[in-house]
C-alpha cells in the first residue's frame, strides 16, 4: 500500500501542513502547485526533501483558488482547466527536476477531485491537462471515478486511492465536508480504518453499510492536526498487519 499525504499546503509566511515530520513517514508527497495553496519557495523545499527521503513527487493540481483553499467548485471551462492542469504540473516538475527526481504522478485536490468523479467534462479536462504536459504520469482518483476512467481510456496509470480520515457515502464517495462527520478524528478508528481498507479491500459507510474499496494508495490529509503523528501510527499499524508501504508501482 502506497501511504500519500497533502504536502506544500503554505504560503509565504504561512504554513499548514508538517512537511518535515509527514515526508518521514509517507511514500508519496501530494504537493500544491500553487492554485489552492503552495508558492515557488514552498514547492522547492518540499521538493528537495522530499527527494533527499526518496519520496515520490506528485502534483496536487487544483481549482484557481487561493481565497477557499480549492474546495469551491468552480464551472472552468474545458480548454481553460486543461491548460491550468499543465500550468501547475509543469512549475512543480521544474523543482522536482532540479531535486534530482520528477513528478511521478497526479492528484486533484478539493473541489475538482470530488467534481472529477462525476463530471465527465471536466475529468476529461484534467486528463486532458495531464497529457498536455507530457511523461509518464499516473492520475490517482476515487475507485469508480470518471477521472480514472479517462485516464485509462488516455493510456495512463490509474491509481485508485483510498482516504484514511474522510467518512464514505453508501455509493463509496466522499461524504462532502460540508456535513457533519465528513472528517473523522478519532485517531484509533482512523488506524482500524485504514488497516481494513488495506488487508480486507472494504471500509463502514456513514449509514452502517459495508462499502468495498480496492485502492493501492492511502491518503493522510496534512491539513488534520497531528497529521505527522497520525501518519506514523497508520504506517506502523499497516506494516504490524503484513502490508508493505511501498509507493504503487
Amino acid at each position: 500500500m502506497d501511504l500519500n499525504a497533502d504536502l506544500g499546503e503554505g504560503f509565504g509566511h504561512w504554513t499548514l501542513t508538517d512537511d518535515d515530520a509527514l515526508l518521514d513517514c509517507v511514500t508519496s508527497a501530494n504537493v500544491a502547485c500553487g492554485f489552492h495553496a503552495g508558492d515557488a519557495s514552498v514547492m522547492r523545499r518540499v521538493c528537495d526533501i522530499a527527494a533527499a527521503r526518496g519520496v515520490r513527487i506528485g502534483a496536487q493540481v487544483a481549482y484557481r483558488d487561493l481565497a477557499g483553499f480549492g474546495r469551491r467548485s468552480m464551472d472552468v471551462p474545458p480548454a481553460e482547466l486543461t491548460a491550468e492542469i499543465a500550468y501547475q504540473i509543469g512549475a512543480l516538475r521544474v523543482f522536482a527536476e532540479a531535486a534530482g527526481s520528477t513528478v511521478a504522478y497526479v492528484k486533484p485536490h478539493g473541489a475538482l477531485y470530488n467534481r472529477a468523479v462525476w463530471d465527465d467534462d471536466q475529468a476529461a479536462a484534467v486528463v486532458e491537462g495531464v497529457r498536455l504536459a507530457g511523461g509518464d504520469l499516473a492520475v490517482l482518483g476515487l475507485p469508480g471515478s470518471r477521472l480514472l476512467d479517462h485516464s485509462r481510456a488516455a493510456g495512463l496509470t490509474a491509481v485508485e486511492e483510498a482516504f484514511a480520515d474522510r467518512a464514505y457515502t453508501p455509493q463509496g464517495t466522499l461524504v462532502p465536508r460540508s456535513e457533519p462527520g465528513a472528517v473523522l478524528h478519532d485517531e484509533d478508528e482512523v488506524v482500524r480504518r485504514s488497516v481494513g481498507m488495506a488487508v480486507d479491500q472494504g471500509v463502514t459507510g456513514a449509514d452502517g453499510s459495508r462499502i468495498p474499496v480496492a485502492a493501492r494508495s492511502l491518503c493522510v490529509h496534512g491539513d488534520t492536526p497531528g497529521a505527522a503523528a497520525l501518519a506514523r501510527r497508520i504506517r506502523a499499524a499497516l506494516e504490524e498487519a503484513g502490508v508493505a508501504v511501498r509507493a504503487f508501482a
